[in-house]
């Protein structure tokens, strides 16, 4: 599309939620702080702020960089979890997806989906709502958890 064409209402919507929900991402890791980003909370297979919001960052670029977009960007899905680091790089972080995803999107209503042999994706059969739509449903869940997790680190005596 071109500059002065408008997106359709849904992917503007899509869109939307998906940026809503990563800037939710970004004002819960600052009222964590830095102190206790790191810090995963006493539950069975809990993570710490930093390794939710990082894991969202790679899961928009798996979903939307490699799939829709077919960039094939590395991803190793069992560190994003213990993953650690500053405030600030999640920012970084959050910034960057934010910043690469109109081009994805782009691509998805002017493409489609153009890598249907992404490893352990639902690619091959997937549409482009479909997974758009996913990466809302992915990041609700994980800000709701990282809404938690800020709940019990900062609550700790």
């Amino acid at each position: 599309m071109t500059a002065d064409q408008a997106l359709p209402a849904w992917v503007d919507a899509l869109h939307g939620l998906i940026v809503e929900n990563l800037d939710g991402l970004g004002a819960v890791v600052d009222q964590i702080g830095d102190e206790l980003i790191n810090v995963v909370p006493p539950l069975p297979q809990a993570n710490s702020g930093y390794g939710i919001v990082y894991h969202c960052t790679q899961v928009v670029l798996f979903w939307a960089g490699s799939v829709i977009g077919g960039e094939r960007i590395p991803r190793d899905r069992g560190a994003e979890f213990t993953s650690t680091g500053t405030v600030a790089d999640l920012h970084t972080a959050i910034d960057d997806v934010v910043a690469r995803l109109p081009a994805w999107v782009d691509v998805a209503i002017t493409d489609g989906v153009r890598d249907r042999t992404a490893a352990g994706s639902r690619a091959a059969t997937a549409t482009p709502e479909y997974l758009l739509g996913h990466l809302v449903r992915e990041l609700a869940q994980h800000l709701g958890q990282l809404e938690i997790t800020r709940d019990l680190v900062t609550s700790r005596p």
